[in-house]
């Protein structure tokens, strides 16, 4: 009787051959070729499914140079990009696309106005590094904007 109340235990083994049949399927292709063998294809649709994803990126070496890994998405990370388009904005850092460096006094004020948005919805949640970071960048431009305003007034 005591049986019939105990959970019955079932482990799943075939995950484990499954994993390692597309290792050695990945392997393959890349010593090999791009044609996997008959064993692969014998596999289930997801050793298949890996094979390709595999060759796909295999395949996309000239794309990684227009399309180059980006660092982890963090606060900072985010500070950091709407900070640079702010000075860019002001014009302290040549745009990108253009030659020479233009100012575009509300479109710095709005990325200044992220940033301080940023700061009052996430005051009280952020590491101190992460706030200190966030009140230094929203200093700084604030003062650039200043400087540049009265730069473009006289």
């Amino acid at each position: 009787m005591n049986n019939e109340h105990e959970p019955k235990i079932i482990i799943d083994e075939d995950w484990k051959s499954q994993a390692q049949a597309e290792k050695e399927a990945a392997e393959r292709m890349r010593a090999g070729g791009d044609k996997p063998d008959d064993t692969a294809s014998a596999k289930p649709d997801a050793t298949a499914e890996a094979a390709s994803r595999d060759k796909a990126s295999e395949s996309k070496p000239a794309a990684d140079v227009d399309d180059p890994p980006l660092p982890p998405a963090s606060l900072p990370m985010l500070v950091t990009t709407l900070a640079t388009q702010a000075m860019i904005a002001l014009g302290i850092v040549p745009d990108p696309a253009g030659d020479k460096p233009v100012a575009r006094l509300n479109q710095a004020k709005h990325m200044i106005d992220l940033l301080a948005m940023l700061e009052e919805k996430t005051k009280g949640n952020l590491a101190s590094d992460e706030a200190e970071m966030l009140q230094d960048a929203l200093h700084q431009l604030r003062m650039a904007y200043v400087a540049v305003k009265s730069a473009n007034s006289k």
